[in-house]
């Protein structure tokens, strides 16, 4: 798909399939309210982000693409991309099949990785990124939290500062990662040693780092270091939020990254 839509045009949300450099497919919806964001959902799938793209979409008059990494929810898995890497490098082709300009993308856990990931390859369409309690670095003393055989109440305890916000499991909303395919991108550490260092090289491109104050699955201290690494990174910790702040504080999320 090439013909990107016209800004400023207030349509109603679309979903539509996109070819990625596999030769596979990424299923997208698309809210386009103008300023373009990349909405990008970590391990809990797309639904984790959908209710938060609706609210910036309406609050901040944006397009908003959500893509749904293939494997998520159903979606099949795509030949060769079988990274974080790989799948940053597909968005990246995705933004220029789109014709998009001035995107800033924004991730939630793995897709906070991936954001970061979307960074580093420098794409002229990228002006800026939001990593929201990330995932991928590797911080001494400050491991990410295994949620593998946790049950929905123990992985909500982790994830949410009041767990009584976790949506109800079972219902296809809740925040379970879908284990399977995300560590067909992340490998069992759900780490990649070199990103530290790599983030590093990010001097030019404004990176703002916010974190849920009682993130149990990242703590904020891991924000801390991956904020510290990155030249540019603005750090801002959200009170009264756990791992999944657009869901459990989207108002201050959203004043987070529109500030």
């Amino acid at each position: 798909m090439r013909n990107s839509v016209p800004a400023g045009t207030l349509r109603p949300t679309r979903t539509f399939t996109a070819p990625t450099t596999g030769g596979g497919v990424v299923t997208v919806e698309d809210r386009d309210h103008t300023r373009p964001f990349l909405l990008l959902h970590g391990g809990g799938g797309p639904a984790t982000v959908a209710g938060f793209a609706d609210l910036l979409a309406q609050r901040t008059h944006s397009r908003v693409l959500t893509p749904t990494h293939p494997g998520f929810a159903g979606t099949p898995r795509v030949p060769g991309l079988d990274s974080t890497r790989a799948l940053a490098a597909a968005y990246v082709g995705l933004l220029d099949e789109l014709g998009l300009a001035d995107v800033t993308v924004i991730g939630n856990s793995f897709g906070g990785w991936l954001a970061a990931e979307i960074a580093l390859l420098g794409s002229p369409r990228v002006s800026g990124a939001v990593i929201v309690d990330g995932i991928g670095i590797e911080v001494e003393a400050h491991p990410v939290t295994s949620v593998a055989g946790l049950t929905p109440a123990e992985l909500s305890k982790l994830s949410y500062h009041d767990p009584s916000k976790a949506p109800a499991a079972g219902g296809g909303t809740g925040p379970g990662p879908d284990i399977q395919a995300l560590v067909s991108y992340t490998g069992p550490a759900m780490a990649d040693p070199t990103l530290l260092d790599r983030l590093r090289t990010l001097d030019d491109l404004p990176v703002h780092v916010v974190w849920g104050e009682s993130d149990g699955i990242v703590s904020t201290e891991y924000g801390k270091a991956y904020a510290a690494a990155i030249p540019t990174a603005k750090f801002t910790v959200l009170p009264r939020s756990g791992h999944l702040p657009q869901i459990e504080t989207p108002e201050e999320l959203l004043g987070a990254i529109t500030d």
